[in-house]
């Protein structure tokens, strides 16, 4: 640090508990104020830039984050100008150069102002550079690579938010690709609504934005997730209209048939307990014909209605609406998981120990209905968060859960359509940890995602965020002191993210790795289209389409 304490570049003028003011020398209030740190040139004070406040024995890391003028006047009337830094304090460098996170001594007005160069930047990362998780380049220093904590990252949950065209997508693969590049036993289970990181081409094969032996790809429509391993709070969402006022009498019957069914299952099976949520067979034809047999029942040569006559009308027409709609065959009208015997397979091929072993599996979501991929999110974050609850490796064999365009089915809205969906992504987020589930959510809507997703996120890659409601929720997310770094949200450039939280040593900006390859986007090119695109479309092809829901 010795030669960098010659650089002075300021004095402090204003101390405050969340941040600092610095007054620049006037050496450096030039129109071009480069100095040399560690052979290279930087601004003095720029923005995004490291400085260290010495006084005495204290030694501050602040992050400089605002500069401005201010004009000043002598007794002849000479104009002069005073220029300002405004620092975010980070931590504190020990006498060994260690650096340690937070601030506990805080320095007076006066203080002295030094550059930072590569060398105290190396001190403070020096600790997570072992991990060689490396995401990208500092963008104050861009020979500097930065590299995170995978153990904060990965097992205290992480949140990806920035607006649309901010390069999430890119962000993700980047991150993902580096991720296993790092930790070749990864495994990942990606909620891919759009179908931008693995998608099938015109020949109709398969590719993808990660390396093909390591990705398991799976069509949700071709994945079978039967409805008899869904929770009864699952079917109450598929079956019943909460707002309906016969909901409560058509819950608490199908709780009880429910519970006749998976007992004649257990029976056949061998199984000694069973609860309403034992993911076991059952039928889902004869569930409808206890409804209809209750709801018609007459007594005393058909004079006397039943007890529950009448009651199931909505609840029998919804379950045959579903029933009827091609949309949900996956769900409802399985071909191949028509036995309790089935479920082992389905795991395997769910968390990559299939025929062919992967780190990643792909679960696309793109040509699912909107309005079911709630339903289907739930049912992979419950089969991830139950597989490893009662795996005894668990701590051996974490599972991590990316769910892109969280706030489409994790929404902060309560008592919506899909509340018990919701109900089981935040139970993952409050005790995935513990059995070694974790999640990284990726929305471009913070405000609209689940607060309590959000809440137990511990590290957040923020990229350009403009919506002004937005960045007043990162900021009530972060720490105090680092909250007025949300305000660079709107500066930042494509793939530019700013990362917060456990997982990195200190608030940095930084520029992601561009990924290789990289997803497919699904931004369309307008310019192209309307300058060489087709003549004539197949109209009647489309329609087909539209009648068979089936997307090309």
């Amino acid at each position: 640090m010795a030669e960098n304490e010659q650089i002075l570049i300021g004095n402090l003028v204003e101390v405050r508990g969340n941040g600092m003011d610095a007054r620049i020398i006037e050496e450096h209030s030039t129109a071009a104020p480069i100095i040399k740190v560690d052979n290279e040139e930087i601004l003095a004070g720029n923005i995004g830039s490291y400085v260290v406040i010495r006084q005495a024995n204290i030694r501050v890391l602040a992050l400089v984050f605002k500069m401005w003028e201010r004009d000043r006047f002598d007794t002849l009337g000479n104009r002069a100008s005073d220029r300002f830094i405004s620092l975010i304090p980070v931590g504190e460098m020990n006498e060994d150069n260690s650096f340690v996170r937070g601030v506990r001594h805080y320095p007076t007005p006066g203080a002295q102002v030094f550059a930072v160069g590569l060398s105290e930047i190396n001190a403070i990362f020096v600790k997570f550079r072992q991990y060689e998780f490396f995401i990208g380049q500092l963008a104050s220093h861009k020979d500097y690579h930065l590299s995170l904590d995978p153990r904060a990252l990965f097992g205290r949950h992480f949140a990806i938010i920035g607006q649309s065209g901010s390069g999430k997508s890119w962000t993700v693969t980047s991150l993902i690709q580096h991720t296993i590049r790092a930790m070749p036993k990864t495994h990942l289970i990606m909620l891919d609504l759009h179908g931008e990181y693995c998608w099938k081409n015109q020949e109709g094969q398969i590719e993808s934005a990660f390396p093909k032996e390591m990705v398991n790809y799976v069509d949700a429509m071709d994945l079978e997730m039967p409805y008899w391993m869904m929770t009864y709070a699952e079917l109450v969402d598929l079956f019943i209209d909460r707002n309906d006022k016969g909901a409560s009498t058509q819950m608490a019957f199908m709780r009880e048939v429910l519970q006749q069914l998976k007992r004649k299952e257990a029976k056949q099976i061998g199984l000694g307990t069973v609860s309403i949520d034992t993911p076991i067979y059952f039928s889902l034809a004869e569930l409808y014909m206890q409804f209809k047999a209750a709801n018609e029942e007459r007594k005393d040569f058909g004079k006397t209605f039943g007890a529950l006559f009448g009651q199931f009308d909505e609840f029998l027409i919804r379950m045959q609406s579903r029933f009827n709609d091609v949309r949900y065959d996956f769900l409802l009208k399985p071909k191949k998981r028509t036995s309790s015997a089935s479920m082992a397979d389905l795991l395997r091929q769910f968390i990559g120990l299939g025929a062919r072993k992967s780190n990643i599996t792909v679960v696309d979501l793109s040509s699912v209905p909107t309005d079911v991929r709630p339903a289907v999110s739930a049912q992979v974050g419950r089969l991830a968060y139950e597989f490893n609850y009662w795996n005894p490796k668990r701590r051996e064999f974490p599972i991590t859960l990316i769910c892109e365009e969280a706030h489409a089915y994790i929404p902060r809205e309560k008592g919506g359509q899909f509340e018990g969906t919701k109900k089981m992504m935040e139970r993952i987020a409050k005790e995935g940890r513990k059995y070694g589930v974790s999640i990284g959510v990726v929305s471009q809507r913070p405000t609209e995602l689940s607060e309590t997703m959000l809440a137990q996120c511990s590290t957040f890659i923020c990229l350009r965020t403009t919506n002004p409601d937005d960045q007043a929720y990162v900021r009530g997310l972060v720490p105090e002191a680092e909250g007025d770094l949300t305000d660079i949200l709107t500066s930042l450039g494509r793939g530019e993210a700013l990362v917060l939280g456990e997982a990195a040593p200190l608030p940095t900006r930084v520029q992601i790795y561009r990924p290789n390859p990289e997803p497919k986007s699904n931004d369309v090119d307008y310019f192209t289209g309307w300058r060489e695109g087709p003549d004539d479309l197949d109209v009647e092809g489309i329609v087909n389409n539209w009648r068979t829901q089936t997307r090309q």
